[in-house]
């Protein structure tokens, strides 16, 4: 019986040792310290208004439909977080065919990222091919010369990030806001 106590008790001290470690202690430092160096982040990058009202988060993409707004790219998810993910549809799948007519239903060639989905359904961003593409359409809608709206397009293009990785983008809600002068 001994034999047995012995052999468990350093089972049980490394599982009591390990839970406290990396199930309290390790959790805590990991969020103080994020806390601390990465408070936007961490509290999921949201944007408020001048009231604290929260207006959404630059990480996850929103849906626009009116004409006076930019287009966000396709969602297989419907912009719901918890669902998301590609839609996983085959290019010859009449259910992406028919979202992608209805996106080129004009009378220029349009942009990949404005008839596709991005692989997670919540992309924020378009190309900024995508956003000069709509300026005709957003400035019509709220009787702005294009010039206008060119120069407030400008103002939110992220570049590469660190210089070198991907290409230059705009996120759609942030510029969105700025249209309807909420930040």
């Amino acid at each position: 019986m001994t034999s047995i106590i012995s052999s468990v008790r350093p089972a049980i001290v490394m599982l009591l040792l390990c839970t406290v470690l990396f199930g309290l202690v390790y959790p805590f430092v990991s969020t103080i310290t994020l806390q601390l160096l990465f408070f936007d982040k961490a509290q999921g990058s949201l944007i408020k208004n001048s009231d604290g009202e929260i207006l959404g988060s630059t990480l996850i993409g929103q849906e626009f439909i009116s004409d006076k707004y930019f287009w966000s790219r396709l969602s297989a998810s419907s912009y719901k977080p918890l669902g998301s993910g590609g839609s996983n549809l085959s290019i010859d799948n009449p259910a992406l065919i028919n979202l992608i007519k209805q996106r080129k239903a004009h009378e220029k060639p349009i942009p990949i990222d404005l008839v596709t989905a991005s692989a997670s359904g919540l992309d924020p961003h378009i190309s900024v091919a995508s956003a000069w593409y709509q300026v005709k359409r957003v400035a019509k809608a709220r009787n702005m010369s294009k010039e206008e709206l060119s120069n407030i397009i400008q103002k939110f293009i992220e570049t590469r990030q660190f210089g070198v990785l991907g290409e230059p983008i705009v996120n759609v809600l942030k510029l969105n806001l700025a249209l309807d002068n909420k930040i």
